[in-house]
């Protein structure tokens, strides 16, 4: 039986990264069928509805999401696309993984994985919006700091690191912390891994002045999402960083970046990131050896100057996902 993935280029420059992701997906996944859930800014001005109970429906369908990116304006009344698949599909863990570019035996190159508690904390959804006061409501589960704990220990000893799990939190002000603190420590200690629990705000800085002290981190909603955009700064900007959001039924890949509307439509937009996502559900579908293809032809592509502008070089979107399609194809035909 064939794969589906459900492709979502949502908003902005969604529509220019997602067709260049795709093609490395529909090149090792020849048999996928691949089909179109339009999701987003665009959606909602045309309908009402950025992310209807039908395309829910519609995503569930779907061994894997490739998604773009979506524009969340300040409206009350708009609905954020991804707090609502991440809680509707339970997608509790997203894996941000940080790589610089490397070359084979490279040992400054930065490889880093951020696993973030992706369905609670203050992206819980619970507010009350007014106009004197307004609320957000931080949620800090057992069940929900645990099941993430698991998955970072797993993936911990997935990595035979040989440095401390990471715990970020601020514990001395948001008391809440502490239980997410206690809890990743009850669970690392079951699986034997040794914790350094650090607050978030000291780990954003350590992390740019001593990266190769750090191999996973864990931590809470919002701070996972600010210290991964933070190491962006470590690899080349946030067109380079990728995200897997998993969960026990569904999993949905997405580059880190927003939709950009000021460069949207220009195509010069950077589809690294994205091709990466592309990559991290290759390796979910197992094929991890197609994946390591992927990255290699990315590393070589940029290493030698072709790049889009962001990092320096003069390709288009396009131009940049062709040229990498054609480094993957001369690599595999020399394992031939």
């Amino acid at each position: 039986m064939s794969l589906r993935i459900a492709v979502s280029e949502g908003d902005g420059i969604g529509h220019e990264v997602i067709p260049e992701a795709q093609k490395i997906l529909e090149h090792f996944l020849p048999d996928a069928n691949f089909f179109e859930v339009e999701l987003g800014l665009s959606k909602w001005e045309k309908t009402g509805s950025a992310c209807s109970p039908e395309d829910i429906r519609e995503l569930k369908g779907a061994d894997a999401i490739l998604f773009g990116a979506v524009t969340t304006p300040p409206d009350p009344d708009y609905r954020s696309v991804l707090l609502q698949i991440r809680h509707e599909l339970d997608l509790y863990a997203n894996l941000r993984p940080i790589r610089s570019l490397q070359l084979h035996g490279d040992e400054s190159a930065v490889d880093m994985m951020i696993v973030r508690e992706n369905t609670e904390g203050l992206y819980s959804g619970i507010e009350e919006i007014g106009t004197e006061r307004s609320t957000t409501l931080r949620v800090v589960t057992k069940f929900g700091s645990k099941r993430i704990a698991e998955k970072a220990c797993s993936l911990f000893l997935e990595r035979n690191s040989e440095k401390p799990l990471v715990i970020g939190y601020k514990g001395n002000v948001l008391k809440s912390d502490l239980l997410f603190r206690d809890t990743c420590n009850e669970v690392a200690e079951s699986y034997g891994i040794q914790t350094k629990a650090v607050f978030i705000d000291a780990l954003c800085l350590d992390v740019l002045q001593h990266p190769k002290n750090y191999d996973v981190s864990v931590t809470t909603n919002m701070f996972g999402d600010i210290l991964s955009d933070v190491c962006g700064y470590l690899t080349g900007g946030l067109g380079m960083l990728p995200s897997a959001n998993i969960g026990d039924k569904y999993a949905f890949f997405e580059p880190v970046h927003g939709s950009a509307p000021d460069i949207a439509g220009k195509g010069i937009a950077n589809p690294v990131a994205a091709i990466r996502s592309a990559a991290m559900m290759l390796e979910h579908f197992g094929m991890k050896h197609e994946a390591d293809l992927v990255e290699e032809s990315i590393c070589d592509l940029i290493i030698s100057g072709v790049s889009t502008p962001d990092l320096g070089g003069c390709e288009s979107t396009s131009s940049f996902g062709s040229r990498l399609l054609e480094s993957v194809c001369k690599k595999e035909e020399r394992e031939k």
